[in-house]
This record gives C-alpha cells, sequence and structure tokens, in this order.
C-alpha cells in the first residue's frame, strides 16, 4: 500500500533562555496549517514527535522535556506599533494536545534575533552596530515584549560573555521588557489577583488548606509556601520528579488554583490546561547546591523557588514564571514578598534549581487599592542551533 512521502518546512532550532524550541514563519506553514485548529496541532505534534507513550521524543525534534517541547509561529505584525506577531505552543510530550494558553517567557528572548535574521523586521530599525528594539505582540496573551538585541556588522550578536545559571555555554545578552505584565485575555478579565487577595487560603482535598497568592502576570501562577507543602526550597529535580505522589500532590494544587482562579469551571479540566497555571513553591534564603555542582550561599538570594511546567519540576525557571515572581515579590503581603523581606521592592534574586536569577518589575498601588505593574524586566540570551528543514510525512496533519 501507497505511503504519502515526507514534506520538508523552513525551519529553525533555537535555545532561548533555559528552553529550545522549533521556529517557523507563518507564511512557511503548508496552507492547512497557516490558521488555528486541528491541522495545525497535527502537524505541530508530528514536528515534536508527539505523542510518544514512551516519553522520549525519538522521532521528533522535542527533547522529553516541557524545556524542549515547543513550537513557535512567527509573523509580521498586524498590530500597530509592533513588528512581529508571536504564537507560542507547549506540546505534550505523551498526549495529543498542543496547549496555546500562555507564553514561554525564555523563548521570548530568541523572537527578536529570529525576527531579524528572517526578515520580519523593517532592515531601517536594524543598525549596523548597537541594539535593535523589536516589538513583538505576544499573540497567546495579548500583551507586548520588548526586545533589545545586539547587532554586529548588520546581523544578530549571538555570541559573547553573558552567563545564564541553567545554560552551560555564554552568550550575547537580550534584554527583554515585558510591559503590563497582568495577563488578560487569559487571565480572569484582567485583574493581576484574580480573587481580589494578595494571598487567600486554598483547600484542596487530600493536602489541606494552604496559604497561596495567586497572581496573573507573565502567566498564572500560584505560589505556596515550601514550609507548608513539606519542603525546604533548597529542592533538585530528582527530589521532586522522582517522587509520583508528590506530583500528584502538586497536580491537585494546580487544579484547585486554576478553579479558584477562574481559568477553568472544574478540577477534571485541568489535564486539559497543562501549561497554566503554573505552581510554585516559595522559601527564605538557604544555603545549597545547585544541579551544576554551583555552591548557592543563603547571602546570594533573596529568596528560594521552585516551580513546576507541565507536571515536573522545571530544571531552571520558566522565564514568564520568573515575570510572576518579579511582580508578586514587587507588592507587599504576597508570599513572595513575605519571603523575600517584606516591604516594596523593585528587583529581586532568587536561587532555583540551576544557579540564581535576577528579575525586576516596576509596581504601583491606585487609588482603590489595586496594584499594577508596568513593566517587568529581566535579562536572557539566544543562540540559533540548527537551521534548514524539518521532515514530516505528508499526510500528518
Amino acid at each position: 500500500m501507497p505511503h504519502a512521502p515526507q514534506i520538508q518546512i523552513p525551519a529553525t532550532y533555537m535555545r532561548g533562555g533555559t528552553s529550545k524550541g522549533v521556529f517557523f514563519r507563518l507564511q512557511d506553514l503548508p496552507a492547512a496549517t497557516q490558521v488555528p485548529g486541528a491541522a495545525r496541532d497535527a502537524l505541530l505534534l508530528r514536528v515534536a514527535g508527539s505523542p510518544d507513550p514512551y516519553g522520549k521524543q525519538t522521532d521528533g525534534m522535542g527533547g522529553a522535556t516541557s524545556s524542549t517541547s515547543k513550537v513557535v509561529i512567527l509573523a509580521p505584525s498586524t498590530r500597530p506599533g509592533h513588528d512581529v506577531d508571536y504564537l507560542f505552543g507547549q506540546v505534550s510530550i505523551d498526549a495529543a494536545f498542543v496547549d496555546w494558553s500562555g507564553n514561554c517567557g525564555n523563548l521570548s528572548a530568541a523572537v527578536g534575533p529570529f525576527a531579524i535574521a528572517n526578515g520580519l523586521v523593517d532592515a531601517a530599525r536594524v543598525p549596523h552596530d548597537g541594539i535593535a528594539t523589536v516589538r513583538i505582540w505576544q499573540a497567546n496573551i495579548g500583551k507586548t515584549i520588548i526586545a533589545q538585541v545586539p547587532i554586529t556588522g548588520g546581523a544578530v550578536q549571538e555570541t559573547g560573555d553573558f552567563e545564564l545559571d541553567g545554560v552551560t555555554f555564554p552568550a550575547a545578552e537580550v534584554q527583554l521588557e515585558f510591559r503590563d505584565p497582568a495577563a488578560d485575555e487569559d487571565g480572569a478579565g484582567g485583574a493581576m489577583f484574580p480573587t481580589g487577595n494578595v494571598v487567600d487560603d486554598l483547600a484542596v482535598p487530600g493536602v489541606g488548606t494552604l496559604g497561596a497568592t495567586m497572581i496573573n502576570a507573565g502567566i498564572p501562577t500560584i505560589f505556596v509556601n515550601a514550609a507548608d507543602i513539606g519542603y525546604t526550597g533548597t529542592e533538585l529535580q530528582d527530589a521532586i520528579n522522582g517522587d509520583p505522589a508528590a506530583l500528584a500532590r502538586f497536580e491537585a494544587i494546580r487544579a484547585h488554583g486554576a478553579v479558584r482562579m477562574g481559568l477553568i469551571a472544574t478540577v477534571d479540566d485541568a489535564a486539559r490546561r497543562q501549561h497554566t497555571p503554573k505552581l510554585a513553591f516559595v522559601a527564605p534564603p538557604a544555603s545549597y547546591t545547585a544541579s551544576s555542582g554551583k555552591a548557592v550561599a543563603a547571602a546570594d538570594v533573596d529568596l528560594l523557588v521552585r516551580a513546576l511546567s507541565m507536571g515536573r519540576l522545571h530544571h531552571a525557571m520558566m522565564g514568564t514564571a520568573a515575570v510572576a515572581i518579579a511582580t508578586a515579590a514587587a507588592i507587599p503581603g504576597t508570599l513572595v514578598n513575605q519571603v523575600a523581606g517584606g516591604g516594596q521592592r523593585s528587583t529581586v534574586r532568587f536561587g532555583h534549581p540551576s544557579g540564581t536569577l535576577r528579575v525586576g518589575a516596576e509596581a504601583m498601588q491606585q487609588s482603590n487599592g489595586e496594584w499594577t505593574v508596568t513593566k517587568a524586566l529581566m535579562g536572557r540570551s539566544a543562540r540559533v542551533l540548527m537551521s534548514g528543514w524539518v521532515h514530516v510525512p505528508g499526510d500528518a496533519f
């Protein structure tokens, strides 16, 4: 019986921050997949090698972790004052599902460099030497990201001496500014704190009642205290990911928090919404050894944060969750702010499994008592790993 031959699609495999993903120009995708829908999802699942019951994505470009099972689609922006429209897909590893509910803050660092290199930014806006400002419309959540991309000799400068814990080799720094980061299109009508409180009591059957800060900033995120769930905040991946019972408890907390945030109607809906919200636990500063063997001293950080993505403890920190951390740290009374020492602050340095990260946010209180954050800031890096074509069976979508 005849089988459809493979087709090839122009693509670039890029690292952005501590994540990797396959980048496409919208115009290069097959016609049927240039619009949202089942055909697009089927194509991207096949590109990544999902669903894979073995959990390895051996027959695709995915790397069998939440940090490496990602896709990005870019196009010239249709929104005034922006250069490029950026759509992110989190591809499930073992299920036939692409989650479009949120952004990837790490891969955001690669959007500007890719857009410049692939002709999506007006050449007049790119200096021969210096910094190119790329105005990105993040289509998943309807927000603006400003990327400051270094340029040398008219081309993106990728090599440099900027070091990022969680990434082995140094590279050039890309500064990111997340404008008005409180989620709106997918986050309870734009409320930064959808419950109206900076801390809530969250009842989770089988776990107990926990203090929780539930915030929409960068990505919807639920913060709980590490001590309340039996952890210290110094844990590395194996301590969590090798414990099925612990992962089940974390998922229960995430699911009940998602209901309280108005993101899903019932806890059963959480299985179909894996990318958001994120769940993180926080603790006061303490010394520990990072996954690389690097010693992190208590004096090096303001607090410790561990976060889960797609049901597993992240090896470093999701960029969007870092925005949530920066925002929550800037607002007095949140759990993040409390463990960081309290008060209003514009920057915070936190410890994660791979090391430390410094982030910032500008917060202000309105006359009605509500808080707003105008922007969150962080430094990341990005690099092209491979460019050419991905190949998939012609009947994959």
